[in-house]
């Protein structure tokens, strides 16, 4: 439970974060607080929006329509993965929701199920919504899936919440279903990588007055094949299978990489031991030092495709 930020304190953590962040209009003075209260805030709502093109969806967000008056979230995270920033205080994004559920996220507990409306949700819960058709279909970019992994971060980081402070509308409201294409355990697994990491970029310094290289993360140190079997589930398949999806490799994700090693993972390894190893034997789509090492340097640019 806490005051919310200010409009400041918001838009710098969030670019604090590495965000690419676009303010719209008036967006620090464009709400709802005269319908009501706009915090204690207690966490972050993800929704999708049911539309395509993001103009359209951003302009939407911001003005509303007839029978729900803008803004309709705080910001807008479009494919490309940048944040349009529409609104801040009180939203028209969560609706009522079960209050039990509230209770968990204060406490960052485990959710309950969401089976009654019975308390409004826009005074507590900073609300972004997402571009997608929420059809199932719709793919989900990485670059949008990361920046909602930000988002969350960006804000949990500022009041020192866990990842267990963030929920989608479909845990919110009965009978919601978004965001429908990710599954919210997985995106709160990856906020909590996130945060575990201390992925805050370091503050921005002046330019270089020689070109500088630039720098590359070191490498981190090969775990064991075992993290890497089929059905595995831990961080060394996530950061494997970022680095596969930056180098290219094999079939594209529908959702985005994930925490558990898949069949589509291990074809995407299959791939790059054929360009790469195949002088070592028959490609198996198993995870050892050298596949390891090839995946981190082509994500980097340190070997060419």
């Amino acid at each position: 439970m806490a005051t919310p930020l200010t409009a400041e304190a918001f838009i710098a953590a969030l670019r604090a974060e590495g965000l690419d962040v676009v303010e719209v209009g008036a967006w620090r003075t464009h709400n709802r607080n005269h319908k009501g209260p706009w915090g204690p805030v207690n966490g972050v709502m993800i929704h999708h929006t049911v539309t395509k093109g993001s103009a359209y969806t951003v302009a939407l967000c911001r003005d509303g329509h007839s029978a729900l008056p803008g803004p309709l979230c705080h910001g807008v995270i479009t494919k490309d993965g940048r944040v349009h920033l529409v609104g801040y205080g009180r939203a028209n994004h969560a609706g009522s929701g079960d209050g039990a559920v509230l209770q968990a996220v204060v406490a960052e507990k485990a959710l309950p199920a969401d089976k009654q409306a019975n308390t409004d949700g826009n005074p507590h819960f900073y609300g972004f919504e997402c571009e997608n058709l929420g059809d199932g279909k719709d793919p989900w970019p990485e670059a949008q899936l990361e920046a909602i992994e930000k988002v969350v971060a960006a804000i949990c980081r500022a009041h020192g919440w866990t990842e267990r402070s963030v929920i989608g509308h479909l845990e919110w409201q009965p009978g919601k279903v978004d965001p429908r294409g990710f599954t919210m355990a997985w995106m709160r697994g990856r906020v909590r990588d996130r945060l575990e990491a201390g992925n805050t970029p370091a503050p921005s310094t002046p330019a270089p007055s020689k070109p500088t290289t630039p720098s590359v993360p070191k490498m981190p140190a090969f775990p064991g094949r075992q993290y890497f079997k089929l059905g595995a589930a831990n961080s060394h398949a996530l950061q494997l299978q970022q680095w596969l999806a930056k180098g290219g490799w094999g079939p594209a994700y529908k959702v985005g990489p994930s925490r558990t090693m898949t069949q589509l993972d291990l074809d995407k390894v299959k791939a790059l031991q054929r360009h790469y190893l195949s002088a070592l034997g028959p490609a198996d789509g198993l995870t050892g030092p050298k596949t390891w090492q090839y995946a981190y340097e082509v994500a980097n640019g340190l070997r060419k495709k």
